[in-house]
């Protein structure tokens, strides 16, 4: 693996450009998952396939939705408080407790029946089939009189 500093550098100026101006005056530093749903998109001559990193959540807690031509991504995780006695007390936790959601444009074209996902890993795999737009007829119809 090559280390290019230019590369760090421009990435984490872009970053800072890109952020949030208002995010460091109403959230914790750091409590923000800065990393969550990251995506990967990859295009063949078929399909699309979305790789969508979901580290720590369950199956059940994922779910995707398809409507007016966006596909949706949602997933949500909780923890379970206990009151146990334990041996020590935490003074941090740096776990990530709440939902997050993304949504693609996939065209008013795709059918939900269309649509594959497989989750694995903490990875959620989604292809979507490449479809294109019915081509419109620019004859005119005939209509008959009566």
């Amino acid at each position: 693996m090559s280390y290019y500093p230019l590369a760090t550098t421009t990435n984490s100026l872009l970053n800072h450009l890109m952020s949030d101006p208002f995010e460091s005056f109403f959230s914790d530093a750091g409590s923000r998952p800065t990393h969550l749903m990251t995506t990967d998109i990859r295009e063949t001559e078929k399909d699309y396939q979305l790789e969508i990193d979901l580290p720590g959540f369950k199956k059940e807690d994922v779910n995707a939705t398809l409507k007016d031509g966006y596909l949706t991504v949602s997933a949500k995780t909780s923890t379970e408080t206990k009151d146990e006695a334990k041996d020590g007390t935490y003074l941090r936790q740096e776990r990530f407790v709440g939902s997050c959601k993304r949504s693609f444009y996939v065209g008013e074209e795709v059918q939900q029946g269309d649509i594959k996902a497989q989750f694995e890993g903490g990875v959620l795999t989604i292809v979507v089939p490449k479809k294109l737009p019915e081509p419109k007829n620019d004859e005119p119809f005939a209509i008959t009189i009566g």
